[in-house]
């Protein structure tokens, strides 16, 4: 079965609510097997409804609508629907002594137009709402279902578990599950990730693979289709470990996950304890780390050297380091996480000095940047790099990578 999504309502056009029903539903069509191809979003006007379904309905089997039930005079939603398939609206009973009960409770008095939430489409099937006055409605004309619910998200996602989902099991001959996994990587880009496993995405069937880049890092979704979760969990076991064959390198998560937070669980397990000298980064590095519940079992402390005078009195950082390589070096860095972990007491300093920009820094160009890891009995590792973007993007990206070279250097 194919669905497409249309949620109406001028306020998501207009950037005043976000459209987590979309999310929501396509979320939970997914575990029984539906294809969600689109999403539509259009505001309360009916002619721009009309057209909007008229096109879903050349490519999908399924519509669901989230919106437009309620009781004013631009909730269009069902008398659209009524019209499109030419049938007329009925009073329900029961939502009706519903909404009366609601209004008697309350001690309010309930106006005329209330009524109209208790309208439904001729000869549909009525989804009880549990936790509004509007029901929902589940149709079918020329071939085509057609699935109304509410809007507001507390009142659709209970309907549409409790009532909704079961109606569309009915009508499905066969139920298949999607499943799907994320696998997240950092230190590879999104190109040379897809030419690494370029012949494992050209074959693909079932499983799917999807990547995807943002903020620095990149994301691939495997999404497999069966009637048994557990041969679809295997499918997507299998591409998992073609792919980790080639670039686990990379790779440091699942789903939600963040770099920051892995690196967070590896200390805690390895029992390996950390501090910071921050420069470029400002208080980042550190920050992202005790956001994380637990981390002062393994967060020793760190100091933002933002200025020379810092780096010089208060981390010791040698005046002829800073005279002849300046705070933007490597020979700098190289002192910077020493230090700290001596003055902290930490089993590992790490630093970060660069340029974050806009303005060149010491003859640098922005995007330069030195991070230095020091290890209690170890030669200290030195990382340049050289990074493009925005000053927020390269302070938050450095950090990253902060994470990721610790992360493969804690066993």
């Amino acid at each position: 079965m194919n669905a497409e999504i249309i949620a109406v309502g001028s306020e998501l056009l207009l950037g005043q609510i976000t459209n987590t029903n979309a999310r929501f539903l396509s979320q939970h069509l997914a575990e029984i097997g539906v294809n969600i191809y689109y999403h539509t979003v259009v505001g309360d006007n009916g002619e721009r409804l009309e057209d909007a379904v008229k096109l879903a309905k050349q490519r999908a089997d399924l519509i669901i609508f989230s919106g437009g039930l309620g009781p004013t005079k631009d909730d269009l939603t069902k008398e659209t629907i009524a019209h499109l398939i030419g049938t007329t609206l009925e009073y329900n009973e029961d939502a009706l002594q519903s909404i009366e009960a609601y209004f008697t409770k309350t001690g309010r008095v309930m106006t005329e137009n209330n009524k109209k939430q208790a309208l439904v489409i001729k000869d549909s099937i009525v989804l009880t709402n549990d936790n509004g006055m509007a029901p929902g409605m589940f149709a079918k004309a020329d071939g085509t279902y057609y699935m109304l619910l509410p809007g507001p998200p507390r009142e659709m996602q209970p309907m549409f578990l409790n009532y909704g989902r079961p109606e569309i099991l009915k009508t499905m001959e066969k139920v298949e599950r999607i499943e799907s996994r994320v696998l997240r990587f950092f230190g590879i880009g999104e190109s040379t990730l897809e030419t690494e496993i370029d012949d494992i995405l050209m074959k693909q069937t079932n499983p799917t693979i999807a990547p995807l880049a943002g903020d620095g890092e990149v994301i691939l979704r495997i999404t497999a289709k069966h009637e048994s979760p557990e041969e679809a969990y295997r499918l997507i076991q299998q591409a998992e470990d073609e792919i980790l064959e080639r670039v686990g390198t990379f790779f440091y998560g699942y789903e939600e996950t963040t770099i920051a937070a892995e690196l967070a669980a590896k200390l805690k397990e390895k029992q390996v304890t950390i501090a910071a000298a921050e420069s470029l980064t400002g208080g980042l590095f550190l920050g992202e780390l005790t956001g994380i519940p637990g981390t002062s079992a393994f967060v020793k402390g760190g100091i933002v050297c933002y200025t020379n005078e810092v780096k010089e009195q208060i981390l010791q950082v040698k005046k002829e380091t800073l005279a002849t390589h300046g705070a933007v070096s490597a020979e700098c860095a190289k002192e910077l996480a020493e230090n700290v972990r001596k003055l902290c007491g930490s089993q590992i300093g790490i630093s970060f000095t660069g340029v974050a920009g806009p303005d060149a820094l010491e003859g640098h160009e922005p995007g330069t940047v030195f991070l230095a890891i020091a290890s209690k009995g170890k030669e200290t590792i030195i990382h340049p790099l050289k990074m493009a973007g925005s000053r927020t993007g390269i302070r938050k990206r450095t950090v990253k990578y902060g994470c990721h070279y610790l992360l493969q250097m804690i066993d």
